[in-house]
């Protein structure tokens, strides 16, 4: 396991999931609701900024590594899958939102593996699609997150749009990477 900034600011991330989520956890009068939508936000924010930086600074100094590739997408995974499942339970987004997301990201890591062992890893390379519903998902939980009105605007509702964007664009994202597949799969048949 290379220890280099990049893959410290992927283990930065991994480490930024249980704060984010454990604000929320905190016993009575720890820290009010609004520092605790603030806290988490901030820390979900700083840890999706990570997600960015890791992978410029890896191609830029040349320290791209297979452990890296490894754990960069499982932290994306973990550091989504908690915040959606905390926003479930304080009953900031729909169930059937963390179903598709969720079970979209285990789905495609799934895909990816297989399509690897196939040799064909290319055909399920992050695609347009992916990295703009990367981006919405992103900025939907940093909203729903911290969730309070700002100069009068409705931050939850604007999230909950956005989350709900970030959902259909799973569903098509999804479905192109399988359609990917079995293109490259039925041509090596």
């Amino acid at each position: 396991m290379p220890l280099n900034l990049p893959n410290l600011l992927t283990w930065l991330r991994i480490l930024f999931i249980p704060l984010m989520a454990g604000v929320f956890y905190l016993p009575d009068g720890w820290v009010t609701p609004l520092q605790a939508n603030l806290l988490a936000a901030a820390f979900f924010g700083v840890a999706a900024l990570t997600d960015w930086l890791d992978g410029y600074l890896a191609r830029a100094l040349g320290q791209t590594s297979a452990f890296g590739a490894f754990l960069d997408p499982v932290a994306d995974k973990l550091m989504v899958a908690a915040a959606l499942i905390v926003l479930i339970d304080l009953g900031r987004v729909a169930p059937l939102v963390g179903l598709i997301i969720i079970g979209r990201e285990i789905t495609i890591s799934a895909l990816r593996e297989w399509m690897a062992k196939a040799g064909k890893s290319a055909s399920v390379a992050v695609s347009f699609v992916g990295k703009l519903k990367t981006a919405a998902q992103m900025i939907a939980i940093v909203l729903l997150l911290y969730f309070t009105p700002v100069a009068g605007l409705p931050i939850a509702t604007l999230g909950t749009v956005l989350i709900w964007i970030a959902a259909l664009l799973t569903l098509v994202s999804m479905g192109y990477y399988l359609l990917m597949a079995a293109r490259a799969l039925q041509k090596s048949s």
